[in-house]
C-alpha cells in the first residue's frame, strides 16, 4: 500500500500522533534546489525541511542561486548552502564521467543541446558537497535536478540515499512534456529514476503519467500527497486584511492564486468573471506573480489586464501580485476558483478548503480531482471552459458548501502526514510502514 493510501484511510487523531511520535534516529538531509522562488514545489519542500528540521534532523537547503521571495521565510533550524558554480563545459565533463555507459541516453539533453539545463552547471558543486558534507540523504524535485542529483551521487560515491520527487503534471510546459526536452529526456530519466532509491509523486495521476512517460514501474513509484495545512494556517488566516474590498457588506469577492503563468490559465477565469458580474455584482482578486523582470511588465499580467479592459471588469478586478500570506484572503473569499489547465496537486484548494471558504476547480490533470473527490467536496469542470466555471461559481455562491465539511476534507493533507511518508523513505524504511 502506498503510503497516501494510509494518509487517506487513517482519519487525525489519536492514530496519526503516535505514528507520528515512531521517527528513526537523527539524519543529516539535504534538499536541492535551484533557488527559493515562490512556486509551490520550492513551498512544499520547505515546509518539508523545516517540519523534519523540528524532529530533530539536521537539514541543509543547498541552492544554486540564494535568491527569491522565500529567501526571508526560511523554517527555523534549516542551514542554508549556496552550491558553487562551474563553467558549463566542466559541468558536462562531470555528467559524462559520472555515467559513461549512459553516453546515448547523456548526449542530446545534456552533453551537447545548446539548451541545457538552468542548474546543470552546479553540478560539480553539488558533487563537491557531497563528498565533503556527506549527508544521508539526498532529496530533490524537477526533472533535469533529479538527473543532476543522481549525476552527483554517482560521482561522489558518498553512499548518500536519493529521494526523486516530482510535483508537476507532465503537460505541455513540463521538461517530459513537449519539445526537445520531451523527446530526449524521458530515457535519461528512466536511467537516473530507476537507479534512485525511492521515486516520489505528489498524486495518483501523476504517478501513472510519469510511469508511461518514462517507462518508469508504477509499482516503483510512492504518492505522497503534499504538506499543505501547517499547524498555524488557522492562526494565519486570522490575521486583519488589510483590503478594501472584504468588507461584509460589499459584493462577494472570487479568489484566485497561483504564478501567472499559461499553467494557471486565469484569461479563463476573467472570462468566467466577466460572465458572472453581468448577473451580479462580484469582484475578483488574483494573488500571484508573473516572471517578468522589475524594469518592464509581466507578459501574462499585461494579457490578463487587457481582456479585463476589453469585457469591461476592470474595475472588479485587482492583481494582488505575490502575497507572503494569502489565508486571510482565503477565508474572506466567497468563492476559490482554480481555472488550471494542469497541476501536480494543487495545494491552493487545500489551503482554501482548510479555510472553509468554497472551491470550484477544472477538471485538469492530476491533483484536483484527487483532493476534491471527483466533485463531492466541490464542483469540477471542463478546463478552457468559462461558460462551465462561471455557472459552477455562481451554484456556490447562492449554496456554499460547509465550512466545516471542507475543513474535515483538508484535514487529510497535513504536514504531519506527508512527513511521515517522507521520513520513512528517506531513512530506508518501508514506505508504507
Amino acid at each position: 500500500m502506498s503510503y497516501e493510501d494510509e494518509a487517506s484511510a487513517t482519519p487525525t487523531g489519536d492514530a496519526a500522533r503516535v505514528d507520528s511520535a515512531r521517527h528513526p534516529a537523527s539524519m543529516h538531509i539535504a534538499f536541492f534546489l535551484e533557488n527559493l522562488g515562490g512556486g509551490g514545489r520550492q513551498k512544499v519542500l520547505l515546509i518539508i525541511a523545516g517540519e523534519l528540521a523540528a524532529r530533530g534532523h539536521r537539514v541543509e537547503v543547498l541552492v544554486c542561486k540564494a535568491e527569491g521571495p522565500m529567501l526571508d521565510q526560511l523554517p527555523a533550524g534549516i542551514e542554508l548552502t549556496t552550491l558553487d558554480r562551474a563553467p558549463l563545459p566542466l559541468a558536462r565533463l562531470y555528467a559524462l564521467r559520472a555515467d559513461p555507459a549512459g553516453l546515448s541516453a547523456l548526449f542530446r539533453p545534456v552533453l551537447v543541446t545548446h539548451r541545457p539545463s538552468e542548474t546543470l552547471a552546479w553540478l560539480p558543486g553539488l558533487v563537491k558537497y557531497l563528498r565533503g558534507a556527506k549527508p544521508d540523504a539526498l532529496l530533490t524535485g524537477t526533472p533535469y535536478m533529479n538527473v543532476e542529483a543522481w549525476l552527483a551521487c554517482r560521482m561522489a560515491d558518498s553512499g548518500c540515499r536519493l529521494v526523486l520527487t516530482e510535483h508537476n503534471d507532465l503537460s505541455q510546459g513540463h521538461p517530459l512534456g513537449s519539445g526537445f526536452h520531451a523527446r530526449y529526456l524521458p530515457a535519461l530519466c528512466h536511467r537516473a529514476y530507476l537507479e534512485a532509491d525511492a521515486i516520489v509523486t505528489v498524486s495518483r495521476g501523476l504517478a501513472t503519467e510519469l510511469a508511461e512517460r518514462t517507462r518508469i514501474p508504477e509499482d516503483r513509484i510512492t504518492v505522497i500527497y503534499n504538506p499543505v495545512v501547517t499547524p498555524d494556517l488557522v492562526q494565519k488566516s486570522l490575521e486583519p486584511l488589510d483590503h478594501p474590498w472584504f468588507a461584509p457588506e460589499l459584493p462577494p469577492v472570487i479568489l484566485g492564486a497561483g504564478r501567472l503563468g499559461r499553467a494557471k490559465d486565469f484569461l479563463t477565469l476573467v472570462s468566467a468573471f466577466a460572465r458572472v458580474r453581468k448577473l451580479r455584482p462580484v469582484r475578483l482578486v488574483i494573488l500571484g506573480a508573473g516572471k517578468g523582470k522589475k524594469d518592464k511588465p509581466d507578459k501574462r499580467e499585461t494579457e490578463i489586464r487587457e481582456l479585463a479592459d476589453r469585457l469591461g471588469v476592470s474595475a472588479d478586478m485587482d492583481l494582488q501580485g505575490f502575497v507572503a500570506n494569502p489565508f486571510p484572503f482565503m477565508k474572506q473569499a466567497a468563492v476559490f476558483a482554480v481555472s488550471s489547465r494542469y497541476e501536480g496537486f494543487c495545494n491552493v484548494i487545500v489551503e482554501a478548503m482548510a479555510c472553509g471558504t468554497p472551491v470550484v476547480s477544472t477538471d485538469c490533470p492530476s491533483g484536483p480531482s484527487e483532493i476534491l473527490q471527483n466533485g463531492q467536496y466541490g464542483p469540477l469542470v471542463p478546463v478552457g471552459d468559462d461558460a462551465a466555471l462561471a455557472d459552477a461559481i455562481i451554484r456556490l455562491l447562492d449554496s456554499p458548501t460547509d465550512p466545516e465539511i471542507l475543513r474535515s476534507r483538508a484535514g487529510f493533507f497535513t504536514v504531519s502526514r506527508a512527513v511521515d511518508g517522507y521520513e520513512r523513505i528517506l531513512s530506508g524504511r518501508n514506505a508504507a510502514g
